[in-house]
């Protein structure tokens, strides 16, 4: 068994949770999220962020605004929208849910 493929594999399977979660507490930069997710020791690419910041922004769940940056291109700021509101609030729960049974079944 590949360990690392395993770990690798749970924290895709999170990662849209964590990200609509740092994005509900304020507006937001792609830098700041990788950030925060380095600092919360959950290592992520700019190759993995960028397509997903995307595909929730295509599903309706991210809206971004361009500002102008006094050192180099614009920026993307990223907020979340009612629906993205709603799903996190969804993914939380379920991930309430499955982490009790797991710990329930670690014991």
């Amino acid at each position: 068994m590949n360990i690392e493929k395993t770990k690798a594999q749970m924290k895709k399977g999170i990662l849209e949770m964590v990200i609509l979660s740092i994005i509900s507490k304020k507006e937001v930069y792609a830098s700041d999220i990788i950030s925060q997710l380095k600092e919360s020791k959950l290592l992520v690419v700019e190759g993995t962020l960028y397509p997903l910041l995307t595909r929730l922004k295509n599903e309706g769940m991210l809206e971004y605004r361009w500002e102008e940056s006094k050192s180099g291109p614009p920026r993307k700021y990223y907020t979340i929208t009612e629906i993205g509101k709603n799903t996190f609030i969804q993914l939380k729960a379920g991930w309430r849910e499955m982490s009790e049974a797991i710990e329930l079944l670690l014991k």
